[in-house]
């Protein structure tokens, strides 16, 4: 009953709003207008449109959805969640028109925020529930807003507050050094894997590891920022793109004049972002980014790949000269009904760093494969051990491979 009172009051308050939208008003022009609309109501109206949104939000603490999904003709004007991996539609929540979502999402944003949507059709940002502290990251939302058939659609994901702990990476203490300021004071390391592989998870960690062990400055930049790391030994400034910073690139040059120990640059999405990485990690710096990629090879590739023929002799030399560490890594379903990590790590050694300047990066995959003692290791032999285990089945462990007639062969002899 509760529910329906909630969802008729929102639907009256929308109901005067939605009428003064002009019928002839297509498109973008009829967004910039909602969102005028908006933004002239008190803040008690639309304090309780937020409530709309944020009542659902707060549903997922209780039914243990990851993500929820809202407005736009997908969703059939029905609230989804994704609980343990698998999404529906919720059985016991409202149900609104898409006039209404539209209404409901533009009220969530800020005229700046607005400005972007509309401009690039897509938005990424942060969201906290009113009446939380924000600054310690409880009940924190990554967001994704975008259009669908001309209406605005949304897409939440909750953010975990609670940091893994370091020893759960179950890292070679020689890789454990590398990601240390302590041990490397410069240096880039990376973190990769597709989308849903746990990568931001594995970076918090990092980062928690060297703000509880060091004392230093740390510069995150990320779209959006999604954890925050209340300061412990070290300063730690969050810098989200779109409302702190502009852009990935002018947040890493200038975090050059922050005084900065550790750079932190959420997703090294474009030629200039990874250019400006290199650059601020060469200058002497301690650098963290991820990639979607999904191997140490793969990465190093794809860097080189996104310079024109011409520069990459000199992006490749530069890159042999501060690259790291390279943790690519997958969640791979477990026989326990939930996930469990597992990752390539590269060390880059000396003989790394020289089949990288010659051009010889196909010879890495033996290096990783030869270099335990490093640290170093295939996914494919790390899947094997999670399959020896008991940790996965075996078929899980080939769908996951990159690599998949080298795991076979690792399974085979075993098994003879």
């Amino acid at each position: 009953m509760e529910v329906g009172v909630q969802k008729d009051s929102v639907k009256e308050l929308i109901k005067p709003l939605a009428a003064q939208l002009s019928d002839s008003l297509k498109g973008l022009e009829r967004h910039r207008e909602i969102g005028k609309i908006i933004d002239s109501q008190d803040e008690e109206t639309r304090s309780e449109l937020r409530d709309a949104i944020e009542r659902l939000l707060k549903k997922m603490y209780k039914n243990e959805a990851s993500d929820i999904d809202l407005g736009g003709p997908g969703c059939g004007n029905k609230v989804w969640y994704r609980i343990h991996g698998d999404k529906s539609p919720a059985k016991n929540a409202p149900e609104f028109s898409l006039i209404e979502t539209d209404f409901l999402l533009h009220n969530l944003i800020m005229p700046s925020q607005r400005k972007h949507l509309l401009e690039n059709r897509n938005l990424d940002f942060s969201y906290s529930l009113s009446g939380t502290d924000s600054i310690s990251g409880a009940r924190r939302y990554r967001a994704d807003m975008y259009f669908d058939l001309e209406h605005l659609a949304l897409n939440m994901r909750k953010i975990d507050n609670e940091i893994r702990p370091f020893k759960g990476l179950n890292l070679h203490p020689e890789v454990a050094k590398a990601l240390s300021l302590k041990y490397y004071k410069y240096g880039m390391t990376l973190v990769t894997g597709i989308t849903g592989s746990g990568k931001s998870s594995t970076l918090d960690t990092v980062i928690d590891a060297n703000n509880r062990t060091v004392d230093s400055h740390i510069v995150i930049i990320a779209s959006p920022v999604e954890l925050v790391h209340e300061p412990k030994k070290s300063v730690v400034r969050h810098r989200e793109v779109g409302r702190d910073v502009k852009s990935f690139k002018e947040g890493a040059i200038q975090a050059l004049r922050q005084d900065p120990d550790i750079i932190v640059i959420g997703e090294l999405r474009d030629p200039e972002t990874i250019m400006t990485a290199l650059e601020i990690t060469d200058s002497g710096h301690k650098t963290f980014g991820t990639l979607h990629t999904s191997s140490a090879m793969e990465s190093i590739e794809r860097i080189l790949g996104e310079v024109p023929p011409d520069e990459q002799n000199r992006v490749r030399t530069r890159l042999a000269d501060v690259l790291t560490c390279v943790i690519s890594q997958k969640l791979i379903p477990s026989l326990d009904g939930k996930r469990v990590l597992a990752k390539e790590v590269l060390m880059v050694t000396s003989s790394v760093k020289a089949a990288i300047r010659n051009n010889n990066v196909n010879e890495i995959y033996q290096m990783l494969m030869e270099g335990s003692e490093q640290g170093m290791m295939t996914m494919e032999q790390d899947l094997k051990r999670l399959y020896d285990r008991g940790k996965i089945s075996q078929e899980e462990a080939i769908n996951n491979a990159n690599n998949k007639k080298r795991l076979k062969q690792l399974i085979s002899e075993t098994q003879y």
